[in-house]
């Protein structure tokens, strides 16, 4: 499917301005798809994610989440040295105008619906978009700290779709178990899927924990997951 990319600024609600790569299906009326950036960035990685899901046929989009304090800030995967200010200095509030402003653009294009996936520190934004927004299903792949969210669980709007890695010393198999009994007890729609031989970060092709087969098969479901809900 031939897709095209693009670049715009946002004016989020508290008065900040915000650059958001786009990539765009040649159909019109796509369902959107926030596209929630890892620590390191909305860099050649998180556009090439966008790139990708344009051509399954959804408006992605993903907005750069360090807009207030380092607007275009990209680091190396080796270096969460210089993230870590930016995304210590992350609020709630903003971080809801943010994925507020995003989505906005999303339906002023006219996606009939709109969802969101995440990945690391994106992973955990996704599941906060959806209880920040009428999301019609988010998917987070090895989302930090959504096991200390419980009070968030009530206001999820979409199911959600978890990917945790079994060797993840991050974001670990306890942490998994925790948001999985956390939804549970309130009786909200998810799937969550354990790869056992991958680590922290093992979708990402220019990550050393990039695992290929256990991406894969992240992406298939990913895919028909989203293929249900978002179409």
């Amino acid at each position: 499917m031939a897709i095209q990319t693009e670049r715009h600024v946002l004016r989020v609600p508290d008065g900040s301005e915000m650059a958001l790569f786009a990539a765009r299906p040649e159909r019109a009326g796509a369902p959107g798809l926030l596209v929630f950036q890892e620590a390191f960035g909305v860099n050649r990685h998180i556009q090439a994610l966008c790139e990708a899901f344009a051509r399954e046929g959804w408006l992605a989009a993903a907005p750069e989440l360090y807009h207030r304090t380092a607007p275009g800030f990209e680091a190396r995967y080796d270096d969460i040295a210089s993230a870590r200010p930016h995304m210590q200095a992350m609020t709630d509030g903003g971080i809801r105008a943010d994925q507020q402003a995003a989505s906005d653009w999303l339906r002023g294009q006219g996606c009939p619906a709109v969802g969101a996936i995440g990945y690391c520190m994106g992973g955990r934004m996704a599941f906060l978009a959806n209880a920040n927004l009428p999301l019609a299903a988010s998917v987070s792949y090895y989302g930090g700290g959504i096991q200390l969210l419980g009070g968030r669980v009530p206001e999820l709007h979409g199911p959600m779709l978890f990917h945790w890695a079994g060797r993840d010393a991050h974001v670990t198999p306890d942490h998994a178990r925790t948001v999985e009994d956390l939804l549970r007890a309130e009786g909200r729609p998810f799937t969550s899927v354990t790869f056992s031989e991958a680590d922290h970060g093992f979708n990402c092709d220019e990550r050393a924990s990039h695992h290929p087969e256990s991406a894969r098969h992240a992406l298939a479901v990913t895919l028909a997951f989203l293929r249900d809900h978002l179409h």
